[in-house]
């Protein structure tokens, strides 16, 4: 076992992390103490403990885990997931004159929280597709609980390795349409095969990842930003085609209808070069009311 305490820059919402984490109920997450518990995939499985003691304006962390030789691969994986390099004053200022800033204020210093490896993200998305949140979250969870693993009170996804080996009527028997069996089956197996290497796309432009995954059957340009913006963390990422934010942007402006994609490009325009946590702050104005 190992434990580091940890300082960072504020603002840091530590708490509002946690609350949006505990919408997913494959989360660890405990509100009143505090904690998240994260699965970590790679070099070895094991879980990470990080309990904030601080406060917005001086964020600090207990971060224990339980293997001291993975102990600093661990802590990169950590600051890497929970943004802890990113400096949210810069962020505040950018967006305290546009028309977000309103929204930036109530949810001052939420990072953009990552998904906790490239390929649950991706799996995840494939999921969610044409879903509603409901039982796209109860579908996953069905996905996990069947084929995954459980350490420590921590549910990890199965690995590309077992879900490539399924049968698309072992999804189909948890409620996954046909096609969207086959998609993460597919997907899953040319990971496998060596035909898609997450770690090496992902440092690729934006560009570069978007041309190569929406290649992939099963991937269309929601999934490929969305990989982008909660598997690596990308900065300026605007998902047009998202509901989420179209219906925060017609709380937010009070118009009749949902905005088209002209006039989302055109909202967006002054939230460059920021956009993934425009779309992050959009989100959260109408998860926090729904």
């Amino acid at each position: 076992m190992w434990e580091e305490r940890l300082q960072i820059e504020g603002p840091y919402h530590f708490d509002l992390i946690l609350e949006r984490l505990s919408m997913d109920p494959l989360n660890a997450v405990d509100v009143n103490n505090r904690t998240v518990k994260v699965p970590i995939y790679e070099p070895e499985r094991e879980v990470a403990t990080i309990q904030a003691v601080g406060e917005v304006e001086a964020p600090e962390f207990i971060i224990k885990g339980r293997n001291e030789k993975t102990k600093e691969s661990v802590q990169e994986k950590l600051a890497h997931i929970f943004q802890w390099h990113v400096s949210l004053k810069d962020v505040d200022k950018h967006f305290a004159e546009t028309d977000l800033h309103e929204i930036f204020a109530q949810h001052r210093g939420t990072p953009l929280i990552l998904d906790f490896s490239p390929y649950t993200c991706l799996i995840k998305c494939i999921i969610h597709q044409q879903l509603n949140l409901k039982f796209a979250m109860t579908l996953t969870e069905r996905f996990v609980h069947t084929f995954g693993e459980e350490i420590d009170g921590v549910w990890f996804y199965p690995t590309p390795e077992k879900t490539a080996s399924l049968a698309i009527e072992e999804l189909r028997e948890l409620q996954f349409s046909q096609r969207k069996a086959e998609y993460a089956i597919g997907l899953s197996q040319m990971i496998v095969n060596g035909e898609l290497n997450l770690e090496e796309l992902s440092v690729e432009s934006d560009e570069m990842i978007m041309k190569t995954l929406v290649k992939i059957r099963g991937i269309g340009p929601w999934t490929a930003q969305n990989f982008l913006l909660f598997g690596l963390g990308r900065p300026n990422l605007f998902p047009i085609g998202d509901v989420g934010i179209q219906n925060a942007l017609k709380k937010l402006y009070k118009l009749e209808a949902k905005p088209d994609h002209p006039a989302m490009e055109q909202f967006s325009e002054a939230w460059k070069p920021y956009l993934s946590y425009a779309s992050l702050y959009l989100w959260r104005s109408i998860e926090t009311t729904e």
